[in-house]
């Protein structure tokens, strides 16, 4: 465990979000391993089919992502005035409020992924493999909810190795059972879900095993409350807004799935298989500059809890350096090598897909330098519970982005004008989180949550 208030705040943060970035890295390539099996063994209808039931699960990784985010500032802020009891109390908290809320996800997916695929305006002839794919990942969200909590509480007690090392051997195992339920017993598509669902639920177990035997070893006197109204209300605080923001991603990539769908030319789906590849892509490199964002979070919460705002700007500067390096070599890789890259997911026959892919990622990687200033401005407000602030910058974002891709896609530009709105989207919310940073109202987290601990001294 790591106590990120102390130290030189550029090495803490240095030390503390590679093994962030390095987990989130592995992360993508358990996500990508089954589109690359899919599309390179099945073939491009393949692709289109897992592709296409990603962005449903983008929904319940929405869900997952608010559990993640509540779990970790509470058990950051606790942690950093070690109040160890009610630390506990918080972590068991947040698993029984996640658990009842994943089982309810579960049965509500389960009951609607049809509808939700044909929503998509889904092809034809992928619909029935792409529920296939959707059931099974469903059936396996336990897991995902699981290990979303546990990687979060790790993060908050500074420890960001361990969720590391459990993704490298997990996202490992991925890609062999992905290639022996697929190239050696002939699974298909539900091959693929299958790998995903067992891999995914031992990392979770795992997960789980350890946390709590790291928590066993911190004493406390007398027993910690199973459940607590003020620390729900904490965990609430912090995981409602995440969830939104989160789900309004998820919901604002639906209706952009389903507008790119509609794009493909007749008796094709070229479109939909080009950009389930390059969105893998462009998904690895957002998702990775926004580790570092959720490192600086629990930085941050860390920091103001214990009254330290000038530590704070500190590590706001270091995340920008840092994430600014490493959206330079996604920029470099995607926009000089973008059409080899693509035939990780296609075979040279696909050529119109790998065109659109190409078409993607060289329109929209270039900005991955603005996306980084916004992540770690995000970041901040986010572990200073500044909710309003970190949810408004993104969901401007997507207002933006959805409302400028429908009105170019009915243009000559087609699928190139919705490509086009991801820069525009990302400009102009960047400025924004820049604005609320400079503002600096963040800076009153630390006073919120004095009189929020009060409140919970209060209740114990």
């Amino acid at each position: 465990m790591r106590d990120l208030t102390v130290g030189k705040p550029n090495k803490v943060i240095l030390a503390y979000v590679l093994p962030l970035f390095g987990s989130i890295v592995f992360q993508q390539i358990y996500n990508i391993a089954d589109s690359v099996i899919a599309g390179k063994f099945l073939g491009e209808e393949a692709l289109a089919a897992v592709g296409n039931s990603y962005e449903i699960t983008l929904v319940y990784l929405a869900f997952a992502f608010g559990c993640n985010m509540g779990a970790s500032i509470l058990t950051a802020k606790l942690f950093g005035i070690k109040d160890y009891k009610e630390m506990k109390s918080g972590i068991s908290t947040s698993y029984i409020f996640s658990v009842g809320v994943c089982f309810l996800l579960m049965i509500t997916g389960l009951l609607c992924s049809r509808p939700l695929l044909i929503a998509l305006n889904t092809p034809e002839n992928i619909i029935e493999d792409s529920l296939l794919y959707l059931n099974i990942y469903t059936g396996g969200i336990f897991f995902l909810f699981i290990y979303n909590i546990a990687t979060g509480i790790f993060a908050a007690l500074g420890d960001s190795k361990t969720p590391f090392v459990f993704l490298v051997i997990s996202s490992l195992a991925n890609i062999v059972m992905d290639i022996v339920f697929v190239a050696v017993f002939n699974m298909g598509v539900a091959g693929v879900a299958w790998a995903t669902f067992i891999c995914q639920g031992l990392s979770g177990i795992v997960a789980n095993i350890v946390l709590f035997a790291k928590l066993h070893k911190i004493k406390i006197e007398g027993k910690f409350r199973v459940f607590s109204k003020s620390h729900l209300k904490s965990f609430l605080y912090i995981g409602i807004p995440s969830t939104i923001q989160q789900g309004f991603v998820s919901v604002s990539n639906i209706f952009l799935q389903g507008l790119i769908n509609s794009c493909n030319p007749v008796g094709s789906v070229c479109v939909t298989a080009g950009y389930a590849a390059a969105i893998k892509f462009n998904n690895f490199a957002v998702t990775s500059l926004s580790a570092m964002g959720n490192g600086v979070s629990n930085y941050t919460a860390q920091n103001l809890a214990a009254g330290r705002i000038d530590r704070v700007k500190q590590g706001f500067k270091s995340g920008i350096i840092i994430s600014a390096v490493i959206s330079a070599v996604f920029v470099l890789v995607y926009t000089v090598f973008n059409r080899q890259i693509m035939l990780l997911f296609l075979n040279k026959e696909s050529a119109d897909a790998i065109e659109v892919g190409h078409n993607f990622l060289l329109i929209v990687s270039p900005f991955y330098l603005v996306i980084s200033l916004k992540v770690i401005a995000d970041g901040v407000q986010r572990g200073a519970e500044r909710i309003y602030a970190f949810m408004s910058s993104t969901i401007l974002d997507l207002l933006i982005r959805v409302i400028i891709s429908f009105a170019l896609a009915a243009t000559v530009l087609k699928e190139t004008g919705i490509w086009a709105s991801w820069p525009i989207g990302w400009g102009i919310s960047t400025a924004y989180a820049l604005i609320l940073y400079f503002i600096g109202k963040w800076k009153s987290g630390s006073r919120f949550y004095n009189e929020e601990y009060k409140f919970i001294r209060r209740e114990t």
